[in-house]
């Protein structure tokens, strides 16, 4: 009997030997969850203390029509020949009229030529109707996107309250990317409006109305292109049923000289989830095959933009970041133009920029730049730019950090999928992508970066080996780490070993880097990295920065005695 007792006891405790073990793995896995979760937190939430001041890089500057001669320390390669071009802010009032946001500011057209070991600079304002009329009449009289343009004070009250309700007029200000048409450069914005330039004189030859060649109020400033030149991009449309998101495409030949993007069409149109409530985005994903939009819970209200003129607000104001809405992935198939049935979702985010997309095993999968917080377009006031001290740290700590991150998108899910199961078949990707109930994907993403990123404020402006590696498979990308409100340093990041190359100077901000492959290769990273850095300190210089992809070191640097200040997007035509 006692035997028997003893047997129960030690089956018993065998059971319960197992239970507490698997009670403590499936602890373990919660606190390992808790671990990464806090860690993430902690770089989203980390604290920066006596931030310098980098008022300088966001006032208004002169422009340098004239060519000036940089003076190169170290070396550019010399194959290196061709046109750095870049575009951002630069003139932030007029007369007495104030911008207030780092976007409104009028776009200014930064030039670096290099051939045989030699640089020049030049930059120009661009002549845009908004840059024009402001400067005739001394003062904003176009709206731009945080800055509301006040009635003529030398009209009387009651016409200042009737000029309330007059219709807005659009700005032409493309200060934000360099675009590609059918062989002819564009400055563009994400209004309807783009103005071609000459990228040798920085002259503007043309304005553009995307409305006058298809039913769109506006197109990214970051399109995609085919190895052909097909040109893709994403642009709203607005009407009495609510809002569409537009998958565009441009052909890459013209059949007259005299064309601009004639022959653009909308080959897929798909519906808001919430009708006058659209997503606002600045960029989408593409792979050989497939346009990807994302639908994120960064809403613009149609109604208060609308009204924006008569409530006396900025179109900014209509800007709001809904986190109660999840983020949804919609994959367009941009041959047929048919939206794919999967519905694939994921835990509130924003993205502003993609890395790059690709296919594999009968999934898309898409790189991104991530913010859990999509609160900061309404940081970059420029009265937070401009702040010192305490009041600055206070702002830079209030922005949520952008991080790279990996969804997985299966492309073929049925009926007959189980419930509950990772239909990602990718091993080399932790991203999952896990059916429900009610048929929608829910995915989960995996980060692409080591825990050293967090200490660089996280990443933006990814850049990669475009030409060869746009749609397809890849490894490394480039982008700026943000210690500051503006980019502080340049990172390389390897997303298969997950490790990083950083280059930094003390007090020097670097803009988006810029790929540019070296002739003869096909290693993906076979080639220079071009950085305009940029530094408010009055006794040093900025300069054209280049350096070997490969390793990150630097090569040279182009110095130029001009006040620049800190820009947006640009691009490298060769010569």
């Amino acid at each position: 009997m006692f035997f028997q007792i003893f047997l129960h006891f030690v089956s018993n405790l065998s059971t319960i030997a197992v239970g507490f073990l698997s009670v403590m793995i499936r602890w373990i896995s919660v606190l390992k969850k808790y671990v990464e979760s806090t860690r993430q937190k902690k770089a989203i939430f980390s604290k920066q203390e006596r931030l310098p001041c980098i008022a300088p890089l966001v006032t208004t500057v002169e422009e340098t029509p004239q060519i000036v001669s940089a003076c190169v320390r170290g070396h550019f390669p010399q194959w290196l020949r061709g046109y750095l071009l870049r575009v951002g802010p630069g003139k932030f009032e007029f007369g007495k009229d104030k911008y207030n946001h780092w976007f409104d500011g009028m776009a200014l057209l930064h030039q670096f030529r290099m051939e045989k070991g030699t640089v020049t600079y030049r930059s120009k304002f661009l002549q845009s109707d908004t840059y024009k009329a402001n400067s005739v009449h001394d003062r904003i009289v176009i709206s731009e996107f945080g800055t509301l343009a006040v009635p003529d004070p030398c009209k009387n009250v009651f016409e200042r309250f009737l000029s309330k309700f007059e219709v807005p007029a659009i700005t032409d200000n493309t200060n934000v990317n360099y675009v590609q048409y059918k062989g002819d450069y564009y400055l563009s914005t994400e209004t309807n409006f783009m103005n071609k330039v000459d990228i040798k004189t920085l002259e503007k030859t043309e304005k553009v109305d995307w409305r006058k060649f298809i039913a769109v109020n506006g197109a990214t400033a970051h399109p995609h292109y085919d190895a052909d030149g097909t040109a893709y991009n994403m642009g709203n449309s607005y009407g009495s049923h609510g809002s569409c998101y537009n998958v565009i495409r441009v052909p890459p030949e013209k059949v007259d000289l005299g064309e601009t993007i004639h022959g653009a069409q909308v080959i897929c149109s798909i519906a808001s989830a919430e009708g006058m409530r659209p997503s606002y985005y600045h960029s989408f994903g593409m792979t050989r095959n497939y346009v990807i939009f994302i639908e994120q819970p960064l809403k613009m209200n149609l109604w208060k933009v609308v009204t924006s003129k008569i409530r006396g607000k900025s179109f900014a104001d209509g800007i709001s970041w809904e986190p109660q809405y999840n983020t949804r992935f919609h994959v367009v198939d941009k041959h047929t133009g048919q939206l794919l049935p999967g519905m694939y979702y994921s835990k509130p985010f924003v993205t502003f920029h993609q890395i790059n997309a690709f296919e594999d095993q009968g999934c898309v999968v898409i790189d991104l730049c991530c913010q859990d917080d999509g609160r900061s377009l309404e940081v970059y006031q420029l009265q937070n730019l401009r702040k010192v001290g305490e009041g600055l740290d206070q702002v830079y700590n209030s922005v949520g950090r952008s991080f790279p991150r990996r969804f997985v998108l299966p492309l073929h899910v049925s009926l007959n999928d189980p419930e509950g199961q990772n239909l990602s078949p990718l091993s080399y990707s932790s991203a999952s992508a896990v059916k429900q109930a009610d048929g929608k994907i829910w995915c989960s993403y995996e980060n692409l970066h080591p825990e050293g990123l967090e200490d660089e404020g996280g990443i933006e402006f990814p850049q990669i080996n475009y030409g060869q590696f746009s749609g397809r498979k890849y490894r490394f990308f480039y982008g700026c780490g943000f210690r500051h409100l503006v980019g502080d340093s340049l990172i390389k990041v390897d997303v298969v070993n997950k490790t990083l190359m950083i280059w930094r100077e003390d007090g020097f901000y670097p803009s988006e880097p810029v790929f540019v492959p070296a002739p003869g290769t096909s290693e993906e990273d076979g080639g220079v990295i071009l950085s305009v850095v940029i530094t408010p300190k009055q006794n040093e210089n900025n300069f054209l920065l280049v350096l070997d992809a490969k390793n990150f070191e630097e090569l040279g640097r182009a110095e130029v005695p001009v006040q620049m200040p800190y820009g947006f997007h640009g691009t490298f035509v060769t010569i």
